[in-house]
């Protein structure tokens, strides 16, 4: 059991300003050994900052903001007084993630979402994991985003997950471990790159001196993932992203990833099927489309498949991708891989398919439709982080230690309800990376989101999105909840 975040303030070395405020506890800093000494990665951004008045540091996370305003760089927070529209919040000082760290990050990656998609095929298909007992049965056929409809159905190339973005959280002792598996419509990498051009304009001298590796290529690199997946025949395949619109959170995001591929930005009104192939509306008359890069979920794609009021989708899409005319990205049908309890079970996957132990270890996890579990978990209720299974963004989560006695009640009569739709794992100490807060520099709890491509290979850029609970003391990244990111550096490995 990872013990819960508790902040111990005695023995504090003493730091100067603008450390002043800088604490030490029982997390993991990114930044300062548990002497308050700087890690080796981070000597010369913690010289920096000691040199630097307060008022230059001030005056750059100023231009920071000002710069993501002018670029109109934000995101939605629904249900709150203050509105809905807020520009993305950004720390100015960088994550730093040495170039060893990386490569380890990088194999754990490549053999996680290797092993989802050989799960994912043969849970469509042969069944061989259930049928043995690796994973029980009833809890894939059971989880709200498997599709019946997918079973028998062939994807291109087998590849059910082209673009993952997996949650890593640091562990007490140093070790990245995964949080959860975002396979469906993952998020974030448009604030990545917005992240990196930000920080190489306000601090271009210390970017330089680092040694940071690129991640400029990313939308080349997504791209070519893409065109991998198109359907045989088609040697100038025509790739489309499909965003819901506008009113989307991430809508942002959609626009800017399709500029930066230099593809069609459509809605599912700009697209129709006849004979089973999908076209796009244009001024000149219909084109066909082979690639859909789709940030719509599952229920929304097609009306005649799913949700029958959706006006996001597109009517027939569904037959046209088992009939093999148009590919999807990600396939319908993966969100059964990002399920929280299939997530329980994915070092079991890797040992099956791969006949490796995991790279990258799990979090510890109690399944509360195991009896056993659901008991330990209600007794231990104010100690645990409880989890629905199927949410993201922060929602459908109950962190015990910091939650009302009425919360923890609410919870505890939603998991006897339904027991199948909830996890529990401990309260973790994430670890903690230096943060500008009111002119001083404070640790703040973070976690990593890295974005791995699956086309003819797999692609990891080196970095991905620092997310940071800029809220003293939380422990919830999230954007939607309070949350903000920061620049993530991988430096290059040493000269030889």
């Amino acid at each position: 059991m990872i013990v819960p975040d508790t902040s111990n303030t005695t023995g504090q070395p003493t730091l100067p300003p603008p450390f002043s405020h800088y604490t030490l506890d029982t997390a993991f800093d990114e930044m300062l050994g548990s002497d308050g000494k700087p890690r080796p990665h981070y000597q010369e951004l913690y010289h920096r900052l000691l040199e630097m008045p307060a008022e230059t540091l001030y005056q750059r996370q100023q231009a920071a903001n000002t710069a993501f305003l002018n670029q109109g760089i934000t995101f939605t927070v629904y249900g709150d007084d203050e509105g809905t529209e807020r520009i993305w919040p950004y720390d100015l000082l960088p994550r730093i993630i040495t170039s060893d760290e990386w490569e380890t990050i990088e194999r754990g990656l490549t053999q996680r979402i290797t092993a989802l998609n050989l799960f994912l095929k043969d849970v469509y298909h042969d069944g061989r994991i259930l049928a043995d007992g690796v994973v029980p049965r009833w809890l894939v056929y059971s989880c709200k985003h498997f599709r019946r409809e997918m079973l028998g159905v062939h994807v291109p190339h087998d590849i059910y997950v082209a673009v993952d973005g997996t949650d890593l959280v640091r562990l007490p002792d140093g070790r990245f471990a995964v949080l959860e598996d975002n396979l469906r419509v993952p998020s974030g990498v448009s604030y990545m790159l917005a992240n990196r051009g930000v920080m190489k304009r306000t601090f271009p001298s210390l970017f330089g001196s680092y040694g940071v590796r690129s991640i400029d290529h990313y939308g080349q690199a997504l791209l070519n993932t893409l065109l991998s997946l198109a359907p045989i025949g088609r040697p100038e395949p025509v790739i489309a992203l499909l965003t819901p619109g506008v009113y989307n959170s991430a809508y942002f995001e959609h626009a800017f990833l399709a500029r930066q591929m230099g593809i069609e930005l459509v809605e599912g009104r700009d697209l129709l099927v006849h004979d089973n192939i999908v076209y796009m509306r244009t001024t000149g008359g219909l084109k066909r489309i082979d690639v859909i890069y789709r940030r719509i979920d599952d229920d929304f794609l097609d009306p005649l498949a799913f949700q029958r009021d959706s006006t996001l989708g597109v009517p027939g899409l569904l037959n046209a991708y088992r009939a093999g005319n148009v590919a999807l990205a990600n396939a319908i049908g993966t969100g059964v891989a990002d399920d929280k309890a299939i997530y329980a079970y994915v070092p079991a996957i890797i040992r099956y398919y791969l006949s490796e132990e995991a790279i990258l270890p799990n979090v510890e996890t109690l399944l509360l439709s195991d009896e056993k579990q659901r008991t330990y978990a209600l007794e231990h209720i104010d100690e645990l982080v409880i989890k629905a299974v199927g949410e993201s963004g922060g929602y459908g989560m109950l962190i015990g230690p910091y939650s009302a006695s009425a919360q923890r009640e609410e919870f505890r009569q939603q998991v006897l309800a339904n027991p199948r739709n909830y996890i529990a794992q401990p309260t973790l100490a994430l670890s903690r990376a230096p943060c500008i807060i009111d002119n001083q520099i404070e640790p703040r709890h973070v976690d990593l989101r890295p974005f791995v491509l699956f086309g003819e290979r797999v692609t990891i850029i080196p970095g991905g999105l620092t997310r940071v609970a800029l809220k003293r003391g939380s422990l919830v990244v999230n954007s939607s909840q309070g949350g903000g990111s920061k620049d993530t550096w991988v430096l290059a490995p040493p000269d030889p």
